[in-house]
């Protein structure tokens, strides 16, 4: 099972990767949403997304929303520090946490099982 990581920040990158890598979920990091759509036409092992919503080439929540329309079995979770976003913005079944957050709210937040 793994874990796309969506972030443009290399230490919070990092730091959530380790943080997955220790309950044994394969991490993709990645730092633009458009490698994340790479990442997930070349993998079929993908079973959750972390994104933040402010990263390059695309909005977290187009990300999101495309993420959804395409793989919909994918779960969603994304992040940000500038306020949260409106329910009406979210894919359906996406979690939100806030920044600043600690790794283990993500972890718990990922399913053990796709």
């Amino acid at each position: 099972m793994a874990v796309l990581i969506v972030e443009d920040e290399p230490w919070l990158s990092l730091d959530i990767s380790e943080a997955l890598e220790d309950e044994g979920y394969d991490v993709i990091a990645v730092a633009h949403a458009d490698n994340a759509i790479e990442a997930l036409e070349a993998r079929n092992d993908i079973h959750t997304l972390f994104t933040d919503l402010d990263v390059r080439s695309m909005d977290g929540l187009k990300l999101a929303a495309a993420v959804r329309e395409r793989w919909p079995p994918v779960n969603i979770i994304v992040t940000t520090g500038n306020g949260y976003p409106h329910r009406d913005e979210m894919p359906a079944r996406a979690l939100f946490i806030a920044k600043p957050y600690r790794s283990v709210e993500v972890v718990l937040c990922v399913p053990s099982t796709p």
